[in-house]
C-alpha cells in the first residue's frame, strides 16, 4: 500500500538513507529540513517524481502544518542529534528536539500516524549486567536524552504513535556523521591509529544507518501490532564496551593502538546493556553486523578526510 509520507529532517544522516527507501518501496515523500548543514544527501533522488522538498524549520507553524495535514504518516527526523551539539546550542535544542514535537503532535488527527526515533540513551547509567528493556526504568543523562523522554512519553498519548528507541547509530550515508562513536572511533583507527579511552568499561548498544531505515520500514508493514508501543532497536550482538569495540576495529586496521587513560572521566556517562528481543518478536532482523560496518566505513574514510562531516 501506498502512502503520502512526511519526513521532517529527512536530508539528514538517517534521512538520506531512508528517504530513497519509501521512494523505492512505492510512497509519496515530502521532506522538510533546513539543510542547516548545507547536505545534498538527497540529489541523488531528486528525479524522483514522489518526491517533494521543502526548505524550511520544523519550528514554524507556517511551515509544518501544511505539510502535515497531507500526510497519512510522518516520521520527525528533524533534530539537534547528541548531547555536544545540544551543549552548544540548548535553546535550539529545546525548540527543535521538544518544543517542535509538541507542537506537531497537538495538531495531528487520530487517524494519522506518526512513527519517532527516540533513543536508548534514555537508559543512562542502567544496570551494566542486566539488560535494559522497553519497561527498565530510565535514567536520562544529557538534555538530548531528557527532552527525549519527555516527547516520548507525550507521544505514547497519541493512539496511532510508535517510538523506536534507536541504539548508537553507525556507517556511512551521504550526509555523513563523524561524531558518533563507531564512526569517529573508525576514523581515528584509519588515520591516527590511536585513540585513548576514558572509563573503557563503559557500554553501550549499536545499530547501522541502514538497519535504522529497515526498522522504519518495518514499522510501516507492521503498524497495526506495533502502535502504541516502545522498541528498542539495536544489534542484539552488539552490546560492547569501548574497549571490545576497539577490538573490533583491530582486526581490520592491526596497526590501531587504543590506550586506557588512568585517570579522567568520559564526558558521555552512559553505561548500559540493551535488549531487542521485542522488536525481534514482531520479525524484525538487521542485516548489517558491527562488523559489517567497520569494513564500509573504512572503505568510505579512503574517500573523507575533514570535519566537515559532524554535527559540531
Amino acid at each position: 500500500m501506498s502512502y503520502n509520507i512526511l519526513v521532517t529532517g529527512g536530508a539528514g544522516y538517517l534521512g538520506s538513507i531512508f528517504v530513497p527507501k519509501l521512494l523505492e518501496a512505492g510512497h509519496k515523500v515530502t521532506v522538510l529540513d533546513n539543510f542547516m548543514f548545507r547536505q545534498t544527501g538527497l540529489a541523488h533522488v531528486c528525479y524522483h517524481p514522489n518526491l517533494s522538498i521543502v526548505r524550511g524549520d520544523v519550528r514554524i507553524e507556517a511551515n509544518i502544518l501544511p505539510l502535515l495535514k497531507q500526510a497519512d504518516i510522518i516520521f520527525p527526523l528533524a533534530a539537534l542529534v547528541g548531547a555536544p551539539l545540544c551543549k552548544q546550542d540548548p535553546v535550539g535544542a529545546t525548540t527543535t528536539n521538544h518544543d517542535a514535537i509538541f507542537m506537531m503532535l497537538k495538531n495531528l488527527s487520530a487517524e494519522q500516524r506518526l512513527i519517532m526515533p527516540t533513543t536508548n540513551s534514555a537508559y543512562g547509567t542502567g544496570n551494566k549486567d542486566h539488560y535494559c528493556d522497553e519497561t527498565s526504568p530510565l535514567n536520562p543523562i544529557s538534555q538530548y536524552a531528557q527532552e527525549k523522554v519527555e516527547v516520548e512519553q507525550q507521544l505514547m498519548t497519541h493512539q496511532n504513535a510508535i517510538s523506536l528507541r534507536l541504539a548508537t547509530v553507525f556507517g556511512m550515508s551521504p550526509r555523513m556523521r563523524l561524531d558518533l562513536l563507531v564512526n569517529d572511533f573508525v576514523y581515528r583507527a584509519a588515520y591516527d591509529r590511536a585513540v585513548t579511552l576514558f572509563e573503557s568499561h563503559f557500554k553501550r548498544n549499536y545499530i547501522h544507518v541502514r538497519d535504522v531505515s529497515a526498522a522504519f520500514l518495518h514499522a510501516i508493514e507492521h503498524f497495526d501490532i506495533m502502535k502504541g508501543e516502545i522498541f528498542n532497536v539495536g544489534l542484539s550482538d552488539a552490546n560492547l564496551s569501548k574497549l571490545e569495540l576497539c577490538q573490533v576495529i583491530q582486526k581490520y586496521v592491526p596497526e590501531f593502538v587504543y590506550l586506557e587513560a588512568q585517570i579522567g572521566k568520559d564526558v558521555d556517562q552512559r553505561n548500559y546493556i540493551v535488549s531487542n528481543a521485542k522488536i525481534e518478536a514482531t520479525g524484525f532482523k538487521p542485516a548489517f553486523s558491527l562488523d559489517d560496518g567497520v569494513v564500509e566505513l573504512l572503505k568510505g574514510y579512503r574517500m573523507i578526510r575533514n570535519s566537515v562531516y559532524g554535527n559540531v
